[in-house]
C-alpha cells in the first residue's frame, strides 16, 4: 500500500518538489513558533515591568537586567555550541552560493544554536533594536541543506538537484517566511543571495515561498491571531485619492533623504566593525569574554532606553512590530493630539507612546531618528545571532513619518490638484520611507515589493518604486559597498563582487599574479616509482598529466584510485609499466589562460561550482587558481 502511494506521489511530481514544499513548510512552523515565543517572553516582560509601578529602582534593574541576561544567554549558547550561529549569516551564505565551502555553517549544531540564539536576541525587544530576517534566512538554508541529504540519499546519487540549487530556494523561502510576502523572497534570493541567478531555479523558488507564506498566515489564523489571512501589517490608506501628483516630488526627496542618511549608517557601521576589531582591549574582550561584551553593550543599549529618561522620548516601550505598526498609522499625530476627545482612546493606542506628555510628535520622532541610529551602529557590534533588516526599515519608516507629519503641520488641508484637495497620509510617507532606507542600505529593491506585500499595499507602487531607486542610486554612488558587502569585507568573506564594489579597478586584473605553483605533475610516461612518491607526499585526490616535465603540456588528470589501483596491478604483473599504459587519462575540461581576469575567472567558477582550475598559457600548465587566491 505504500509503494502504491509512493509510485502515485511520484507520478505527479518528482521528489525535489516534495522537498521544495516540506521545505516552505518547516521553515514557516519555525518562524510562527519563534514569533509565539518571542511575544509571550515579551509579554512577560511588559507584565513585570508594569507590576513595579511606583518604584522607579526596581523598573531600572527590570528593564535593564531582562535584556541583558538575554543577549547574555543568546552568546554564550550560540558560541559554546556552534561559534558560527553569530550574526546575520547572509554574507556566509552569499559566500556559499558563490560556490566557496564554508565549514560547520550548514550544520545542525549551527541550526540549533542559531536557533536558540535568536530567540533570546529577539526576546530582548526593541532595547537592542535587532530583528530576525538574515538569520532566518540562514535558518532556512540549513534546513534546505538537510532535506538535500535526504534528498540525495532517497535517489541514490542519481539526484536531477544540486545542494546551490535547494539553497537558492531556501534564501526564497526563508524572507517569505517571515512576513507571508512570497514574491519579494523570490527577488531577495535573486538580487541579494544569487551572483548568477538560473532561471530554472525560477519556479521552485516561487512555489517554496508560497508554501511558506501560505503555511505562515494560515498558522496565524488557526492559532486565532488573526481572523482571516491578511498581511502582516495591516493599514488602511484612502484608495480612492491616496496621494496628488505635486507629492511625487516630496517621495523623491524622501528617496534622496533616505539615501544620503544610509552612507552615513553604512560609513559608520564598517567604521565600529573595524574599530571593535583592531582596538586591543575590546578585541581582547570579544575573543575571550564576548559574553561579558554582549551583556556591557546591552545594559548600556538598556540605560539609554529606560522609560523614566531618555526613552520616553522614543516610544522605548514599544516592541518592533508595535513601532512598525504604530508608524504605519495613516492619521495626523499632531491633529489628533490636539483632539479633545484624547483621554477616551483606548490603552491600546500605540500612537500615544510618540506623544507624551509636554512634547510633541515631532520631539519625539526627531529623537528616535537622532538617537536610534547610533544605537543601531553599536547593537551591530553584538556577537549573538541577529538580523539588521526590520531594524533599518523600522528607522526608514520613521524618516518618512517625519516628513509626512511636518507636511501634514504646513499643509493642514491637504495639498490642492486641482479642483480637489488630497489631506496628507503620514502612513504613507513611513511606507516610502521604509522601503527606501532599507533598500538604500542593502542596494536592492526587493525591501520595495516587501512594504508592499508586508501591508497589502498597492496604491502607493509608484512613490515607493521612484524613493526606492533614487536612493539605491545614491548609495550605490562611489562605489560603497552595501551593509551584507561591508560585512564580507570586514570578515575576509571570498565574496568577489562585495570586493569588486569597493574597489572597480580590480575586476580587470589578472590572474597571472595569483597563480600557485601545482604541488605534484606526473608525466605520461611516468614509472611506479614516480607514482609512489607522488602518492605519498601530497594528498591531493587528482593530480595533472603532462605530456613531460620539460614541456608541460597539460594532458589531462588522474584520480589517486586510479594510481592506487595503478600500483596494485604493477605488483602482480609487470614492474616495467608506465602511467599511460594502465591508467585513463581524463581530458581536462575546464582551464583558464594565464591573461584571464579575475572577474572572468570567478564568473567561470561560480558557474560551475568548481572549487579548483588549472591555469596554462599557450597549452603549459603554469599551476592552479582556488576561491582562496
Amino acid at each position: 500500500c505504500i509503494r502504491h502511494v509512493q509510485t502515485a506521489m511520484l507520478s505527479l511530481a518528482g521528489l525535489e518538489w516534495y522537498c521544495y514544499a516540506a521545505l516552505g513548510v518547516i521553515t514557516a512552523l519555525m518562524s510562527f513558533c519563534m514569533d509565539l515565543t518571542v511575544a509571550k517572553i515579551l509579554r512577560a516582560h511588559q507584565w513585570l515591568y508594569g507590576c513595579l509601578e511606583g518604584n522607579t529602582l526596581l523598573q531600572f534593574l527590570c528593564w535593564t537586567l531582562y535584556p541583558t541576561c538575554l543577549c547574555a544567554i543568546s552568546t554564550s549558547f550560540s558560541h559554546s555550541i556552534c561559534p558560527q550561529s553569530a550574526g546575520s549569516g547572509v554574507p556566509e551564505i552569499r559566500t556559499i552560493l558563490s560556490g566557496v565551502q564554508l565549514p560547520d555553517y550548514l550544520s545542525l549544531s549551527n541550526l540549533f544554536a542559531k536557533l536558540i540564539g535568536l530567540i533570546s536576541t529577539l526576546s530582548a525587544g526593541s532595547t537592542v533594536f535587532l530583528g530576525k530576517v538574515g538569520p532566518f534566512v540562514h535558518l532556512s538554508n540549513m534546513v534546505g541543506a538537510y532535506l538535500y541529504r535526504v534528498y540525495a540519499s532517497a535517489c541514490g546519487g542519481k539526484q536531477r538537484r544540486t545542494q546551490g540549487e535547494m539553497l537558492v530556494v531556501a534564501s526564497a523561502v526563508g524572507v517569505a517566511s517571515c512576513f507571508g510576502a512570497p514574491v519579494s523572497g523570490v527577488l531577495f534570493s535573486i538580487e541579494v543571495m544569487g551572483t548568477h541567478y538560473s532561471v530554472r531555479e525560477y519556479c521552485p523558488c516561487f512555489f517554496a515561498a508560497v508554501c511558506g507564506a501560505l503555511t505562515f498566515r494560515l498558522l496565524s489564523v488557526c492559532s486565532r491571531e488573526q481572523e482571516t489571512v491578511r498581511p502582516v501589517f495591516q493599514t488602511r490608506f484612502p484608495s480612492e485619492l491616496p496621494y496628488h501628483p505635486p507629492e511625487i516630488l516630496i517621495f523623491a526627496f524622501l528617496g534622496l533623504l533616505c539615501g544620503a542618511i544610509s552612507c552615513v549608517y553604512l560609513y559608520s557601521h564598517r567604521w565600529i566593525l573595524r574599530f571593535v576589531r583592531k582596538n586591543k582591549f575590546i578585541s581582547g574582550v570579544m575573543a575571550t569574554q564576548k559574553t561579558l561584551y554582549s551583556a556591557t553593550v546591552a545594559f548600556l543599549l538598556a540605560t539609554i532606553t529606560f522609560p523614566h529618561t531618555g526613552g520616553s522620548f522614543f516610544a522605548s516601550q514599544l516592541s518592533m512590530r508595535q513601532l512598525l505598526s504604530s508608524l504605519l498609522d495613516g492619521t495626523q499625530w499632531n491633529s489628533v493630539s490636539y483632539n479633545a476627545t484624547l483621554a477616551q482612546e483606548p490603552p491600546h493606542s500605540f500612537w500615544q507612546e510618540w506623544n507624551p506628555p509636554g512634547y510633541s510628535v515631532y520631539h519625539t520622532l526627531g529623537c528616535f531618528i537622532l538617537i536610534k541610529l547610533w544605537l543601531l551602529v553599536l547593537a551591530c557590534t553584538l556577537p549573538l545571532p541577529a538580523g539588521y533588516f526590520m531594524p533599518v526599515f523600522v528607522y526608514g519608516a520613521a524618516l518618512g513619518r517625519l516628513l509626512g507629519e511636518g507636511l501634514a503641520y504646513f499643509f493642514p488641508d491637504g495639498i490642492s490638484s486641482g479642483e480637489r484637495l488630497s489631506v496628507i497620509n503620514p502612513g504613507g510617507y513611513a511606507l516610502v520611507g521604509a522601503a527606501a532606507f532599507a533598500g538604500a542600505v542593502t542596494h536592492t529593491l526587493s525591501p520595495a515589493l516587501c512594504a508592499l506585500e508586508m501591508t497589502g499595499q498597492s496604491t502607493h507602487v509608484v512613490p515607493i518604486l521612484t524613493a526606492t531607486l533614487i536612493s539605491n542610486a545614491l548609495a550605490r554612488s562611489r562605489h560603497q559597498p552595501s551593509f551584507y558587502d561591508g560585512i564580507s569585507l570586514i570578515k575576509k568573506l571570498p565574496h568577489l563582487h562585495s570586493l569588486i564594489r569597493a574597489c572597480p579597478k580590480l575586476s580587470s586584473v589578472q590572474i597571472r599574479q595569483f597563480v600557485v605553483p601545482v604541488g605534484a605533475v606526473l608525466q605520461q610516461a611516468e614509472g611506479v616509482t614516480g607514482v609512489q612518491h607522488v602518492l605519498n607526499s601530497n594528498k591531493e585526490n587528482e593530480f595533472p598529466v603532462v605530456d613531460t616535465h620539460d614541456s608541460l603540456t597539460l594532458l589531462g588528470t588522474v584520480t589517486r584510485a586510479q594510481l592506487q589501483t595503478f600500483l596494485l596491478s604493477t605488483q602482480s604483473e609487470d614492474f616495467c609499466k608506465t602511467l599511460e599504459d594502465e591508467c585513463s587519462i581524463q581530458p581536462v575540461k575546464l582551464q583558464l589562460s594565464v591573461d584571464a581576469t579575475i572577474k572572468q575567472a570567478h564568473c567561470i567558477m561560480s558557474v560551475l561550482r568548481e572549487q579548483c582550475v588549472f591555469v596554462t598559457e599557450n597549452g603549459k600548465l603554469c599551476g592552479v587558481i582556488t576561491w582562496k587566491e
